[in-house]
């Protein structure tokens, strides 16, 4: 018998939800690399500022990344450094199950 909460399914539908947009999906890898400030992940990811200010708010939203001030620049980084390692984990077990899943002939997971 499980043991899992309400809380519990709360906090892995949010993890869910983050992960259902793939803009979010790849700010969340991105800031496994490293803090980034919302100009440069919009630009590496090709999406506007307006896009980039959005999903951060919902991560943010989600307790998934924080944001910390620094002058007149603005951080986010990863809420948890175990973030990183599941999402890594959770990408490799996902390649596992599925490894054409995302193949240079397009993902297939959809």
């Amino acid at each position: 018998m499980s043991t899992a909460t309400l809380t519990h399914t709360s906090a892995l539908s949010r993890l869910g939800h983050a992960l259902s947009d793939d803009a979010r999906t790849r700010i969340l890898l991105a800031l496994r690399e490293a803090p980034a400030r919302p100009s440069e992940l919009a630009g590496a990811l090709g999406v506007s500022k307006q896009v980039m200010s959005n999903q951060l708010a919902c991560l943010r939203g989600c307790g998934l990344v924080t944001a910390t001030a620094e002058g007149r620049n603005v951080w986010y980084v990863l809420a948890e450094p175990r973030l990183g390692q599941a999402l890594g984990d959770l990408l490799e077990l996902t390649l596992t199950l599925d490894p054409d899943c995302c193949s240079a002939e397009g993902c297939t997971c959809t």
